[in-house]
């Protein structure tokens, strides 16, 4: 059983960069029929502590028995056995 503690936020959804690739054609109206969305899992390890308010980014995978710092907006994979966070999440040390 995992719990989250209270304002975590996990994306697992985003839109290409590429505004050719993000919208489709213009219709005749104005405006686009649809906004393309890709989606990519985020994965979370067992015996992992999400400190509030943190945000975790579509495609990302924290490492088991990893904590990770509130607020810490998590752009990237985290290993397993450390302590991270910030903006972008950084590993600060090996979690003992």
């Amino acid at each position: 059983m995992r719990s989250l503690p209270p304002n975590v936020q996990i994306y697992t959804s985003y839109h290409p960069l590429n505004p050719a690739q993000r919208f489709s054609h213009p219709l005749p109206e104005g405006g686009f029929a649809f906004c393309e969305t890709i989606t990519a899992p985020v994965t979370i390890g067992n015996n992992v502590w999400i400190g509030g308010g943190a945000i975790l980014l579509p495609g990302v995978t924290i490492g088991d028995n990893t904590v990770i710092g509130a607020g810490s907006v998590v752009t990237h994979s985290i290993p397993s056995q450390v302590v991270a966070c910030g903006n972008p999440c950084r590993v600060l040390r090996q979690n003992l």
